[in-house]
């Protein structure tokens, strides 16, 4: 079977490599055609165009790049003309994958969704435009289910892939790991600033600023495989302050707690069970325009799946250095730790278990076969 499959981020790529890898078993001559990045590439097929190529942030900076973007669109549906595939999944990426999805059913392709777009979240009007354009549609989060239900869209629960993705890691030795990327015996505080450089640069500095604060501790920058430590080199102004790139995992499974800008990494951050302050700050523009649409309580996944602040978000104003140190504080004493470590088992429990990527191969090929 020929598999067109289009993925916009880090996530994306993780996501999509998993996935590419089951359908790989269900169907071993599976022919892969994508958009996504290097752990879609790793697997095999064509790669067509990385997500770092196209990876805007922000409502302000998407309108700035509109003309990139319908460019991208134009080829894109060129491109899946010339391929012909069975099926075209779409991962997240919603801007872009919904407008392909439209055209796409009107040429009789076959559509499915992997991991929904986040229509709960903001912009509700789009669940006719789905219904219509998309053939089947598989959620990760328990919650999304139950949203589409009150549209009466039936969609299919799959788990979530994160968990399949930690567990089957490599697990590393933490003595070798720290003497390998020149780390000290202090205890390590992860900071996950994002993979864009636009949301980089507004989280970095702010997390490092207090670094001359915590001296008994080491920040360590988790780096994204999409940028170069040139990029992040101007931000390391401190003795406590290191780098590593590309192995946000192992990080994680070592840290004693993390910084961490709101996004995927937060869910990632907590099924490592490490406790963490969660920060956000986009431009002015799309934070004001973000605020009107978006009618969510919370802004992390963790809170958002047990439906309570298990972990502290600081969005724009609120991320400051003042209160970034107090609440740091907070999550590195002893007591707070012990109840976000009970409301991150249950929420393990909450997502279903392991073989995410399975079911959803497995619904995939069979219904192309049927």
């Amino acid at each position: 079977m020929k598999y067109y499959i289009i993925a916009g981020e880090a996530s994306g790529d993780l996501h999509g490599s998993n996935l590419m890898k089951a359908l790989a078993k269900e169907d071993p001559s599976a022919n892969f055609r994508f958009w996504g990045g290097d752990l879609m590439q790793a697997v095999g097929g064509t790669l067509v165009k990385h997500y770092k190529e196209r990876s805007f942030m922000g409502f302000a900076e998407v309108i700035m790049n509109l003309s990139a973007i319908f460019k991208d669109i134009a080829f894109c549906k060129q491109d899946i003309q010339n391929f012909n595939p069975d099926v075209i999944i779409f991962i997240d990426n919603s801007g872009f994958n919904l407008r392909i999805a439209k055209w796409a059913k009107q040429q009789n392709f076959r559509t499915n969704y992997y991991i929904s777009p986040q229509v709960w979240a903001s912009r509700a009007g789009r669940v006719p435009a789905i219904k219509r354009d998309i053939d089947a549609m598989f959620v990760i989060l328990p919650f999304v289910e139950d949203f589409y239900k009150k549209y009466d869209y039936k969609v299919t629960f799959v788990g979530h892939p994160l968990i399949d993705a930690i567990a089957n890691r490599k697990i590393i030795d933490e003595k070798q790991f720290r003497t390998e990327n020149n780390l000290s015996e202090k205890p390590i505080i992860a900071l996950l600033p994002g993979s864009r450089k636009q949301e980089i640069k507004n989280m970095l500095s702010v997390m490092l600023s207090i670094a001359k604060d915590f001296t008994d501790y080491q920040f360590v920058i988790a780096g994204a495989p999409s940028q170069d430590y040139n990029f992040y080199e101007p931000f390391i102004k401190s003795k406590n302050i290191n780098f590593i790139s590309n192995k946000t995992y192992d990080l994680l499974s070592v840290a004693s707690a993390a910084l961490v800008t709101s996004g995927t990494a937060t869910l990632e951050t907590a099924l490592f069970k490490v406790p963490q302050v969660v920060c956000y700050k986009g431009s002015a523009i799309s934070y004001q325009i973000a605020k009107r649409i978006i009618t969510l309580k919370y802004i992390s996944l963790v809170n958002l799946i047990m439906d309570k602040e298990v972990v502290t978000e600081l969005i724009q104003n609120d991320f400051n250095k003042k209160r970034l140190k107090k609440e740091l504080n907070i999550i590195l004493d002893e007591k707070e730790r012990s109840k976000i470590f009970a409301d991150y088992n249950e929420l393990e429990k909450i997502l279903g278990g392991k073989g995410a990527s399975e079911k959803t191969a497995k619904l995939i090929y069979n219904a192309i076969k049927a």
